[in-house]
């Protein structure tokens, strides 16, 4: 499988996503093709070779009919103070549409098919999820790219629904709703399974300083919308010096939906290098999303109880899960053992991921222990106030971890007592890992009246001589 690497140290939006795709090689008129299966009217796209910074890439827009010579700007961004002459029903965002006056390419549709009766003639840019979610729906597109669409507007409605204290279906968009915004999102899945739908890696979250207006109002980057659909994933955001917003809810959609872990670049052979371009000129840094096409580079001497398929062919690709997390620790010698007890309840309460002490010998030879948890990144600063709060700790170190895991999935055995539920691990396909779950377990000894001990030996038998890694 082709892996696709967003390079997002100048953020990321619809557009120059697309621009990036288009720059790879996806071929813009059979783009525009399928586009034209969402079946709306008044809208053109336009595809320019245009450079930022000395940075030559590919400027992706959408122009409406209704603008005519009117600077036409991404839907679904937020006006920045000095922007004031703005359409009241357009938001400048951080990689704005716009209208170049130069060197175009036009792959128009919309008022010039021949099917336009059957189009969506609507120029309100006010659409709730129900109505996109029929648009996307009634269309001739893929099945995959009509969920993947559908799924990244839900990311969106439901990040909306929590900033205005209403259920997704009930959100109104008045930018995401906007022609320009639902063919960046439907034009970015086109893309992508255009490109073989490859496996999505990002870099690290970087979005930009200042304050921006919204619909909401006048807000600190990141805009709310972006900061809660990052947010709904566990994606972490780092900001930068560069006094511009940088991710667009859009582009903020895309990413939660589409990559599956966000690091530095690793190992990956670039085979195509594309670059998609926004429209403003930063200030510190080029205004172009970078996406390398290729493959991750061949690892040699696995072990050979990792997957049989691994001990004839060493150089096989790995397939595991990646993600970071936090790794808070402090010494204590002066808690209370039903102190720190409640402290390992509370925190997994809270949703921890591993909450444990460990004996220690601490400075003049005073017994003491170490209080790790383990969390999710965003939640570090969390977890580490519950820390101070409810133990004797003055001090709590973190680090931040990487992770490698099997892929998960759950079966179910039989076993002579009944179904017990499983989980299995999996790399490159191949269970490597297959253990009982205790919960199952526990019930079906209840039901069975008999002991734990047993239920659980026996689902261990029929997984120990299913997996073919234990045979």
């Amino acid at each position: 499988m082709k892996t696709l690497y967003l390079d997002i140290f100048s953020g990321i939006s619809g557009d120059m996503f697309i621009g990036a795709m288009l720059d790879l090689g996806v071929d813009a008129h059979k783009l525009a093709h399928q586009i034209e299966k969402l079946k709306l009217d008044g809208f053109h796209l336009h595809v320019a070779q245009d450079e930022r910074q000395g940075i030559a890439g590919i400027k992706f827009d959408v122009h409406l009919a209704h603008e005519h010579d009117h600077d036409h700007h991404h839907g679904e961004g937020c006006d920045h103070e000095h922007e004031e002459h703005a359409h009241p029903h357009e938001h400048k965002g951080a990689h704005d549409h716009h209208h170049d006056a130069h060197d175009h390419t036009h792959h128009a549709h919309g008022e010039h098919s021949h099917e336009a009766h059957d189009h969506d003639h609507s120029h309100d840019d006010s659409r709730d999820f129900t109505a996109i979610k029929k648009l996307i729906t009634k269309s001739k597109l893929s099945p995959w790219v009509k969920k993947k669409s559908i799924a990244v507007f839900q990311r969106i409605a439901d990040a909306e629904g929590k900033i205005h204290g209403k259920p997704a279906s009930q959100v109104h968009f008045h930018e995401v709703g906007a022609v320009d915004s639902i063919v960046d999102i439907v034009g970015g899945c086109i893309a992508l399974e255009m490109l073989g739908k490859p496996r999505v890696i990002a870099s690290p979250v970087v979005e930009g300083t200042g304050w921006i207006r919204c619909a909401h109002g006048r807000f600190p980057i990141p805009a709310p919308a972006t900061l809660a659909i990052l947010g709904a994933r566990r994606i972490g955001i780092t900001q930068c010096d560069e006094p511009n917003e940088l991710i667009t809810p859009t582009g903020a959609a895309l990413l939660a939906e589409f990559a599956e872990s966000f690091e530095v670049m690793s190992g990956i052979v670039a085979e195509k290098i594309g670059f998609g371009l926004g429209t403003r000129e930063n200030k510190t840094r080029p205004n172009v999303l970078r996406a390398v096409l290729g493959t991750q580079s061949k690892i040699s001497g696995l072990k050979s109880k990792v997957a049989d398929a691994s001990a004839s062919n060493p150089s096989t690709h790995l397939d595991w899960e990646i993600d970071r997390i936090a790794v808070l620790e402090t010494n204590l010698d002066d808690i209370n053992a039903e102190i720190l007890g409640s402290f390992v309840e509370a925190g997994l309460a809270e949703g921890a991921l591993d909450v444990f002490h460990t004996p220690i010998q601490m400075k003049k030879n005073r017994p003491g222990v170490l209080l790790t948890v383990l969390c999710a990144e965003t939640d570090a600063d969390k977890f580490s106030e519950m820390m101070l709060r409810e133990t004797t700790a003055f001090g709590v170190r973190r680090t931040i971890a990487e992770r490698r895991k099997l892929r998960r999935e759950f079966a179910t055995v039989k076993t002579k007592f009944g179904k017990v539920t499983v989980k299995l691990g999996k790399l490159n396909g191949q269970v490597v890992q297959a253990a009982p779950e205790f919960e199952s377990c526990k019930k079906l000894a209840a039901q069975k009246k008999v002991s734990l001990k047993e239920v659980y030996e026996a689902a261990n038998r029929v997984v120990i001589g299913s997996s073919p890694r234990k045979r």
